[in-house]
Order: C-alpha cells, then structure tokens, then sequence
C-alpha cells in the first residue's frame, strides 16, 4: 500500500530526529560514570529532537499548529490542524542507559486525531496509522490481542508521579488488576506500551497523569488496529483528558471496570 504525503512527511520527521537520539543515547553509558550525571545531557537532547521534528514538520505543513512536550502550544491556536509531538517518550529510560524508549507523532484535525507515528530506534520499530487505513509496524498489518479471558492476559500500565494520593490510588488498581490477570509489565513508555497493545503484545494498557503527546499517536494505532481506548471513569476520547485505558473487545470492559471501581474505592476511603 502506498504511503500517503502526511504519512511520508511524518516518517521522514521520525527517522531524523531518531538519528540524533541514538547518538545521544549512545553517550548516555559514558555519562552515567560522572558525578553530575547525565540529566543536563538527556533534556539536550530531548530538545534537540523536538526542534528537528518540529523544523521537518514546519517545513512540509506550515500552516498547522503543534503541541509539543518541551515547547507547549506553537502556532495558530485556531488551526484546523495539529501536530501533538513527545520527542522522547521514555525520558527516564533513555537517562539510565535502558533501551526501551520513543519518538511519538500524533496529527490532529478539529480535535480528532486522524494520524500517528510511534518510532522505536533501537529496535528500528516503525508503528503507524491513519484513520479508516488500518494500522501497521512497518509493512505488517496490526491486530489487537485475540484473548478472550482476563486470566491468562498480560496487561500494561504506567506509574504515576510521587503523589502519595496518586499513588494509593494506583496501587489499588494495580492489586486489582494483577489479582485477575497473568501478569503486569511497567515499561515506561506510554506510546510504546499503546502500541503494543495494538501489535496484540499486550492484552489491555491502562494508566493515570498523562499529557496528550503520551497518548495521540498511541490511541489512533490502537483504535485502527481494532481495540478500543478511551477514558478510565466515562469512556471519553482520551487523548486531551490525562488517562487512559486500552484493550481488545473482548477484555476492554472487564479491565475498565476492575481500574475504575478499584479507584472508586480508593477516593471513597
């Protein structure tokens, strides 16, 4: 199948700043030795990322505005269009030397998210879709999870922030869930965790504090890889309202309902 011109732009984005990242990644291990660390070094190269995306994006589509992680809202705020770009999803990852981290490109038109990009480079993983084309790694089509039974499923999340409340919260949801399914994976990449779900890796994802660039390309793969993905609490689109949960047809629901009344209780306690 043909890519088409936003798919190309988008990919060529992914592919370049994904150059600079792995070469910045390569200096992480050396880094790790220093007294200072390497936290200055990482958010350099986060913004280095971003600025290359941004400029490649720019240059194909100059009247769409952009949501990015490091530089917030840019251009007309009123656009039809809008990139939502994380240039590095899996931050902390990435500081420690562990290779499981991002480059997320979602593209949204009047609040629907209608493209995304989920590049891996250290594993040369390409995720990607746009609306009603399906969703693909590479040339392989992508289909959600066929498991029907919640007991022999392997479910993903991600850990919120040091909130203590937050985090009461989500150990409730996590003994939950992890009392009803096979196992549970903490990664620490949002869009590569969405990602998985939709490549049928993992069964259902869910997760608390995230901004729209951990969640739009993610949630267009999902959907169009046939799973379902909306809010926690009301099954509202997601992607702007800071949590999410995904799964197949089959497990969606039963998960939904084992976070949502597990936080429940948390906030009646």
């Amino acid at each position: 199948m043909a890519l088409s011109p936003t798919m190309n732009v988008m990919l060529r984005a992914a592919e370049k700043a994904a150059r600079s990242l792995i070469r910045d990644f390569g200096e992480v291990e050396q880094l790790q030795v220093s007294r200072k660390g390497p936290g200055d070094f990482v958010s350099a190269a986060d913004h280095r990322a971003e600025e290359i995306i941004h400029g490649e994006l720019s240059k194909a589509r100059p009247d769409y505005a952009f949501l990015m992680e490091e530089s917030g809202a840019v251009g007309d705020k009123n656009a039809e269009y809008c990139w939502i770009i994380d240039p590095l999803d899996g931050t902390s990852n990435f500081l420690h030397g562990v290779p499981h981290w991002c480059i997320s490109i979602g593209l949204e038109h009047n609040k629907e998210i209608i493209a995304g990009v989920v590049y891996d480079p250290v594993r040369d993983e390409m995720f990607r879709a746009e609306k009603g084309t399906g969703a693909f790694m590479r040339n392989k089509r992508l289909r959600v999870s066929g498991r029907a039974l919640l007991d022999s499923a392997m479910i993903a999340t991600g850990q919120p922030a040091r909130d203590h409340r937050e985090s009461d919260q989500f150990m409730g949801e996590y003994h939950a869930v992890l009392k009803n399914c096979a196992g549970i994976r903490r990664f620490g990449a949002a869009a590569l965790d969405l990602s998985y779900v939709a490549a049928g890796r993992y069964e259902g994802f869910w997760e608390r504090g995230l901004k729209a660039w951990d969640m739009a390309a993610g949630y267009l793969i999902i959907k169009e890889a046939g799973g379902i993905a909306t809010t926690i609490d009301d099954r509202k689109m997601p992607v702007h309202e800071g949590n999410i949960i995904a799964g197949n047809d089959q497990l969606f629901e039963p998960l939904r309902k084992l976070v949502k009344d597990a936080g429940q209780k948390k906030d009646a306690a």
